[in-house]
């Protein structure tokens, strides 16, 4: 008998499939939701990357709704995202729409269905960025983009917002991801200040199992100084 149910949006990154194994070594059915399959997962919902957002929407709520048999999710965690740089000077619309695609879209889509399927006090977490509670003139699309997060997350907290009684929504704000990725662009920068992925998906299981939980509709920075991780909450 598994210990819940969860459903990782972006299951495929670094951070998701982090996640995937975590809840799975917890003895969770986790559900990926990705434009491709993990195979890790008990179930891969596959999202069209050329499909519009109202088509991506209803084509996951389609494939969620059958993958759950009627059953209640205990968490809805979108991990899903990207980054580019670059300022107003030069494709400013290519670079925002492109973030708006991989921050935005995903976040509401997983609102929408955290609002159909999680639980009476279930967990949604979304993805936003510590430097997006400022001006971000060096990639002013993902600055955007991750605003937009934020102020969806406050939204959704609110009473009257769709998400069932009693349900946790709440923003994680990393600076810098310790992910492959990074360390191969980015090899002489300090990793002791990089957040480790597994540290991300043990405090998602804590939550979900309804443990040290903030606020609903919290932003939780993410601060590592020397390897060790604090959290803590954006005014």
């Amino acid at each position: 008998m598994a210990s819940g149910k969860v459903l990782i949006y972006g299951g495929r990154g670094a951070l998701g499939a982090t996640c995937v194994q975590y809840f799975k070594n917890n003895n969770f059915w986790v559900g990926c939701i990705d434009l491709a399959a993990n195979e890790s997962a008990d179930v891969n919902i596959i999202v069209d990357r050329d499909a519009d957002w109202v088509s991506q929407e209803q084509s996951v709520l389609s494939q969620v709704e059958s993958s759950l048999k009627g059953d209640k999710l205990d968490a809805v965690i979108c991990v899903a995202g990207g980054w580019a740089g670059g300022n107003a000077s030069k494709e400013l619309a290519k670079n925002s729409d492109l973030m708006w695609k991989q921050s935005v879209w995903s976040s509401a889509i997983a609102a929408t269905v955290g609002a159909n399927h999680l639980k009476t006090g279930g967990f949604l977490a979304l993805t936003g960025a510590n430097p997006a509670l400022a001006g971000t003139p060096g990639m002013i699309g993902y600055g955007m983009a991750k605003a937009a997060v934020h102020q969806l997350t406050k939204s959704l907290a609110g009473k009257d917002s769709g998400l069932p009684d009693q349900s946790l929504v709440v923003s994680i704000l990393p600076v810098t991801l310790d992910t492959p990725m990074n360390r191969k662009w980015m090899p002489k920068a300090d990793f002791g200040t990089w957040t480790p992925l597994e540290f991300i998906a043990e405090l998602f299981h804590k939550w979900t199992k309804n443990e040290e939980r903030p606020v609903s509709g919290s932003l939780v920075k993410l601060i590592t100084k020397d390897s060790k991780t604090e959290l803590v909450i954006a005014e």
